[in-house]
């Protein structure tokens, strides 16, 4: 019988990383410039390594291979399984991150040795007051205005900003142009692909004096320069026994939402997909028929398909990712007495 699984944090070091991993979760961190903690990860650029249970020491790919479908569930793990569909991080940005655009599901696997695109949802853990991030381009910059300004060294001219605080949530599709702004911590749940395309990096230096490279040719075939970003999304509450939950987004790639527990909720695994949870605040506990297991703030867990039913109780705030079956979700929220028109607030949803 499969139980939660909890990972070793993989650490990167970045030059635009901080130490609020360890100041907010108490991580002991190996550099100064902690930028990305790989939550849970099945990449050749990281790999989670189990930490608890019978499984330990296993990573998650041997995982994958041992247990299949009763670990990921038959909605994921069938004929058409290629890869764990999910990485699940923390950034931390004591500076701002390059501005950068990634590939669609086409364009990665034409150019990039057959790597998934990367979309991407950011749910901001914590922000400075005033902070801003990059998030998107002006409506009166185009393809040949954006590569004039890179070429000019002010691209800043092109770029929109928004300010962000605390609880907000942004949708990142592929092709979207982004940044992380300094003083910001986020959990980002986003496609398995480690696939960047650096548009702008504010004519900084690394510790060996030479500026990091820069992709521009593939990142203006790739930009959507006609996009409308959403901007913080709003979601859509439901209520559940036990607490709240929020739905932001029902993508194709995945679905993610906010569960604010006060008590005890059912998890609502139906036995076909894996869940993952990420502790923001507070802790929980993670009741299965074969036991329990806690989980603490700065920690993921992957829940096997097999558990079929898990509930999760305490006082916190998580974000939680699996692969949806989406028009279960339009006959939910329909039930629940949300209109079309108010569905379409949740990206993904739209498309029905």
């Amino acid at each position: 019988m499969l139980y939660p699984l909890f990972f070793c944090h993989i650490h990167k070091e970045r030059i635009w990383g901080g130490r609020k991993l360890a100041e907010k979760y108490n991580r002991q961190l190996s550099h100064e410039k902690i930028g990305e903690s790989w939550e849970i990860a099945c990449h050749e650029n990281g790999m989670s390594i189990i930490q608890n249970g019978a499984m330990k020491g296993m990573s998650l790919k041997e995982a994958i291979d041992k247990h299949g479908e009763e670990l990921l569930g038959s909605a994921v793990y069938n004929k058409d399984f290629q890869k764990f569909p999910l990485l699940i991080k923390i950034l931390d940005a004591e500076d701002d991150l390059s501005v950068q655009v990634h590939p669609d599901d086409v364009y990665a696997g034409l150019y990039e040795d057959g790597e998934l695109g990367k979309t991407e949802m950011w749910y901001i853990i914590d922000a400075k007051p005033g902070a801003k991030l990059v998030y998107g381009v002006r409506e009166n910059c185009d393809k040949e205005g954006f590569r004039q300004r890179i070429e000019e060294g002010n691209l800043q001219i092109c770029l929109q900003e928004l300010e962000v605080k605390a609880g907000d949530v942004l949708y990142i599709p592929a092709g979207l142009v982004h940044a992380i702004g300094a003083g910001i911590l986020v959990c980002e749940i986003q496609q398995n692909s480690d696939t960047t395309y650096r548009v702008y990096d504010w004519n900084r230096i690394d510790s060996n004096g030479h500026k990091r490279q820069l992709h521009k040719d593939k990142a203006l075939e790739v930009i959507d320069f006609h996009g409308n970003p959403k901007g913080s999304l709003p979601g859509l509450q439901l209520m559940e026994s036990g607490g709240q939950r929020i739905l932001y987004a029902a993508l194709k790639y995945f679905a993610m939402d906010e569960l604010k527990i006060d008590g005890s909720m059912n998890l609502m695994m139906d036995g076909k997909r894996f869940q993952t949870l990420t502790c923001i605040e507070g802790k929980g506990n993670l009741y299965y028929k074969d036991g329990c297991e806690t989980i603490l703030a700065g920690n993921s867990c992957l829940l096997p398909a097999s558990l079929s039913k898990a509930d999760l109780s305490g006082n916190g705030t998580f974000i939680r990712a699996w692969i949806p079956d989406r028009q279960n979700f339009i006959q939910c929220l329909d039930k629940a007495g949300y209109t079309k028109a108010q569905m379409s607030v949740v990206p993904g949803l739209p498309e029905f």
